[in-house]
């Protein structure tokens, strides 16, 4: 953590990134009364086009359609059942893609709409289709826009705020570069609206509890969801990619080029990592399929970099099929490693516990030996 760093070295996270990802949350795009901030939104497209003429390549998450749809409906925007912001995305969608399209058309510019669910990125073959559908587009010269489709995402799967989403979009893309625009200048020590003495911190090397404990709760009102909390949590998931972070105002007129003028902003700096993308992608799950308990002998093994064997297994928690996205944790409900799990749940009930000899007995089949390979895990 550092409160000291130059103007110029968050300016070299942004000028030295080839591929960004660019994340606009609702609170910017859209005013209290339901109406699009387009004045705003083409002074950001003209942003955009200034990093696109420097050879960058960008895509952009862009938040607004449920408090877009919402006023055209019926209740207007007052609390709404899922069924009813369902509804209320599916109209805003519409107009937000045609405020994009119309922007980007006086640049000459394609942009593309990009709807995508949590499973989208949970489930790796989804998220490669994603990942060479992005690609494609970028090779192409167009702008992707990506949104969470709403329209069919339910409370228990569901992102629930496009931080997080923008971090697993930088990270499927290999971006080097993600910007969240925010309604404050970046982190601080405390909540500077009730502490006077909360420091202003420029730089995060390492995202410690303490950092965590500063981001503070969720939030959930206004037309925006999260608050600091969740992207610190998005931060988390690009950095360990080697992609740097930048939180930035994005309440201001052309929040880049001000960003470039004043240099303030936190940067979250990008670990230096050798780790495959198959393993980053493990390493981003945001919902586990189901938890596996492990004994200490099994703790230790995992530590050492040993597979997970089932003979260590005490528990397994949750409905999951081979090949999805297990936490294992240990008895304290510490989670140790996220891994893929080689059998479904209701065989691995059948072998936990068991020696990897008595597999073949139980099953009635030749399986796998581990539970989890460790090819197939990442530790915590």
């Amino acid at each position: 953590m550092s409160t000291a760093t130059t103007k110029g070295q968050l300016n070299e996270a942004l000028t030295q990134a080839s591929r960004i990802v660019i994340k606009i949350g609702s609170a910017l795009l859209v005013d209290a009364t339901g109406e699009l901030r387009t004045d705003w939104l083409g002074k950001l497209a003209r942003d955009i086009m200034q990093l696109r003429a420097e050879g960058k390549e960008i895509v952009t998450v862009s938040s607004g359609a449920v408090a877009l749809g919402a006023p055209l409906l019926p209740e207007g925007t007052s609390k709404r059942r899922l069924q009813e912001s369902q509804a209320a995305a599916a109209v805003g969608q519409v107009r937000l893609a045609h405020a994009w399209q119309e922007l980007f058309a006086a640049h000459d510019t394609v942009v593309a709409q990009i709807l995508l669910t949590l499973e989208d990125t949970e489930t790796r073959r989804r998220y490669l289709n994603a990942r060479d559908t992005i690609d494609t587009l970028l090779t192409m010269g167009a702008v992707p826009v990506i949104n969470e489709n709403d329209t069919v995402a339910t409370q228990e799967i569901r992102y629930g705020d496009n931080d997080r989403l923008a971090a697993r979009v930088a990270q499927m893309i290999s971006a080097d570069g993600l910007v969240i625009l925010s309604d404050v200048d970046g982190l601080y020590t405390d909540n500077p609206e009730l502490n006077a003495d909360a420091q202003f911190i420029d730089l995060v090397e390492d995202i410690t509890p303490e950092i965590e404990a500063m981001a503070g709760e969720p939030l959930r009102m206004g037309v925006g969801s999260g608050g600091m909390i969740t992207k610190v949590t998005a931060a988390q998931i690009a950095v360990a990619s080697g992609c740097h972070v930048l939180l930035i105002n994005g309440t201001h007129d052309s929040p880049i080029t001000r960003f470039r003028e004043t240099g303030r902003g936190t940067l979250f700096a990008a670990q230096e990592t050798d780790t495959s993308q198959h393993k980053q992608w493990l390493a981003g799950t945001l919902m586990p399929a189901g938890t596996l308990v492990v004994d200490e002998g099994a703790e230790q093994a995992l530590s050492k970099g040993k597979s997970l064997l089932a003979a260590g297994v005490t528990a397994v928690e949750g409905d999951f099929q081979r090949g999805d996205t297990v936490a294992i944790t240990n008895q304290q409900n510490k989670e140790l490693a996220l891994g893929l799990a080689a059998y479904p749940s209701q065989e691995a009930r059948l072998i936990m516990g068991h020696n990897s000899r008595e597999l073949e007995t139980i099953l009635g089949y030749r399986g796998r030996g581990e539970l989890v390979h460790r090819d197939n895990m990442v530790l915590r």
